[in-house]
């Protein structure tokens, strides 16, 4: 007993408290006591062992006066918040300790009277309580039993509901903007709003675009959600944007929303129209009645609505009075039947323009096409020869083959149908042949003009046309022009004279006759005697055969030679004998010749010599 707490009658040995006890300092005292009998020096000991009993006698201690804890506002309902805990220096029942919540809440938080384990009893959200102060009551079980409490203040002791970010943001701005595109560069477009109902930087939003916006035309600031132009636009470039538009709150982890922004960018008037084609070709068949489609031109204007529609015309020219055009459909229809003859090729000029109902105020923008259109050709013309009858003379002795003729005939139509050729439609009796691509008629056997002295035939011509082909005919007349090409035929040969022996002088005694089928000269006889002769006497022109001088005798006889020549440039001659004899006197008639041998040509003229 080193503190002196307790004191012993040296006589009677009853120990005594000599200071108040405290069960909770030392709950068992051991002392040791030592007997002496009288002044023996031995000595005897015991211990003595002294149980503190425990009377109630210390409240319950909270360790801290004040706490505070933060929790968030997702924990479940049965989610322990905190844990109070007080000791009390007591043993047994007074120091077992119950807990309790003094403080009035509505039914938010309960406490496990044994642990002091405070729990939620409803879920709580920062946006209706942020802040709860909980008076939590500590009582032993003693008898009676002793209270202490611990009040959460509100600048130390609070429980305080903490925001987490679970609401993503959600987009409150319309979808769909729209915008003209001639506005200028920084041109307010649109304005994005997204909300967000979490608490300090979880609600915080900003403004992003992911994708749509590859050409760089818009600008978004991230804190106003403000989108402005950041280049010029073009509707013709690009009418319609989806932009994907990103709002981020600034919590962590941060959560996103995305919307697609449909930015239409609307027309103005600022696109010249522009034909399809510079150059239009096409054809129309002539002769065609007014009205006939001829071809539809198309033009297009990069503008929209009203600024697109366009007007067609055509442009003053030569030949446009024959052509009408649709101002709205571009539809060119002929106003006259056309002529290929007259003209082949019309080139006209286009004007597209826009319309007046959708045009700025007094624009007369437009452009220019150039149409060329072929006149197609009908076979409206027969073909037409240089004259309207031919005339021509050939020598007879002209060769098989030789050209005589060359006929020509021009048709104003094209292609086939003013391709000509020609042909022969009457019987030539086998002399003349055409040419069907030059025209040129040719003979096809000797000629003989004592045979046939003329020819007259037709020659066609005819295009080449595959409907309805069209023909002109013409007369040919082929006169035969004689050559000296026949010998004088005497009529009779040998010739037989009887002559009395008394004729007088110059009296004909006979006459000779030729026969000579060419013509003028070269048909013309002179006769005369191949020997000169005094007796007789033939004329040149009529072959009278004239006595000269007296017969000298009865029995007189003589044989003459006769030639008859004809007068051409290079002139033929026969010969033939002229036998005179008196009557006294018979001569014996023979053939001058045993054998007679001739050549005919093959389809010879009856009656030829």
């Amino acid at each position: 007993d080193p503190q002196g707490r307790f004191s012993i009658d040296p006589q009677f040995g009853i120990i005594r408290s000599k200071k108040q006890l405290d069960h909770e300092t030392q709950s068992v005292v051991v002392l040791t006591v030592q007997s002496q009998l009288g002044n023996s020096p031995v000595y005897s000991s015991t211990q003595v062992n002294i149980s503190v009993i425990d009377i109630n006698d210390n409240p319950p201690v909270f360790l801290t006066k004040s706490d505070k804890v933060t929790i968030s506002h997702t924990q479940p309902p049965g989610t322990a918040v905190y844990i109070a805990h007080a000791e009390d220096k007591d043993s047994g029942l007074n120091g077992a300790i119950k807990y309790s919540i003094a403080s009035k809440q509505p039914n938010t938080f309960s406490i496990d009277p044994s642990l002091g384990v405070v729990n939620l009893t409803r879920t709580v959200f920062a946006d209706k309580q942020q802040e709860y102060t909980l008076h939590i009551a500590a009582e032993d079980c003693g008898s009676p039993p002793l209270t202490s409490s611990l009040t959460l203040d509100s600048l130390a002791a609070k429980i305080v509901i903490l925001d987490i970010n679970d609401n993503s943001p959600s987009f409150t701005s319309s979808p769909l903007s729209y915008v003209m595109e001639d506005v200028e560069v920084g041109f307010l477009v649109h304005r994005i709003i997204a909300k967000d109902p979490d608490e300090g930087r979880n609600g915080q939003v900003t403004y992003h675009i992911l994708s749509g916006n590859e050409n760089k035309a818009f600008v978004l600031d991230k804190i106003t959600g403000l989108l402005s132009t950041a280049r010029l636009l073009d509707r013709e470039i690009q009418e319609r944007y989806s932009l994907a538009v990103m709002a981020l709150d600034d919590g962590s982890p941060a959560l996103s929303a995305t919307q697609v922004l449909t930015v239409i960018v609307l027309d103005v008037n600022d696109e010249t129209p522009i034909f399809l084609k510079q150059l239009y070709e096409t054809a129309v068949h002539e002769n065609q009645d007014p009205g006939e489609f001829v071809i539809k031109v198309e033009a297009v204007d990069r503008d929209a609505g009203l600024n697109s529609l366009l007007r067609y015309e055509i442009l003053p020219g030569a030949g446009y009075e024959k052509f009408k055009m649709n101002s709205d459909s571009g539809e060119l229809v002929t106003t006259a039947s056309l002529d290929r003859e007259t003209q082949e090729v019309f080139s006209i000029k286009g004007n597209c323009e826009i319309s007046m109902s959708a045009c700025k105020m007094g624009s007369e923008d437009g452009s220019t096409a150039q149409l060329y259109l072929a006149v197609l050709d009908e076979n409206d013309h027969n073909p037409l020869f240089a004259k309207t009858q031919y005339q021509i003379s050939v020598r007879e002795d002209l060769e098989e083959g030789s050209a005589i003729l060359d006929l020509f005939a021009s048709d104003k139509d094209d292609g086939l149908n003013g391709e000509v050729t020609y042909s022969l439609v009457d019987d030539t009796f086998g002399a003349f042949a055409i040419d069907s691509v030059t025209g040129s008629i040719v003979t096809t056997k000797a000629l003989d003009r004592e045979t046939k002295s003329q020819y007259t035939f037709r020659a066609v011509a005819s295009d080449c046309s595959t409907h309805l082909p069209r023909s002109t005919t013409v007369s040919v007349v082929v006169h035969i022009d004689d050559v000296n090409d026949n010998d004088p035929v005497f009529l009779q040969n040998p010739i037989r004279a009887f002559v009395p022996a008394e004729t007088p002088v110059n009296d004909t005694i006979a006459t000779v006759r030729v026969e000579d089928v060419d013509l003028g000269s070269n048909g013309a006889v002179v006769f005369g005697l191949m020997i000169a002769e005094t007796v007789f006497q033939i004329d040149a022109n009529t072959g009278d055969i004239i006595l000269q001088e007296p017969l000298t005798s009865k029995d007189f006889s003589m044989q003459l030679l006769v030639t008859a020549s004809d007068r051409g440039l290079s002139p033929r001659t026969a010969t033939a004998m002229v036998i005179i004899f008196t009557e006294e006197q018979e001569e014996e008639i023979s053939f001058s010749r045993s054998l007679y041998e001739a050549s005919v040509p093959e389809n010879s003229a009856a009656g030829g010599h």
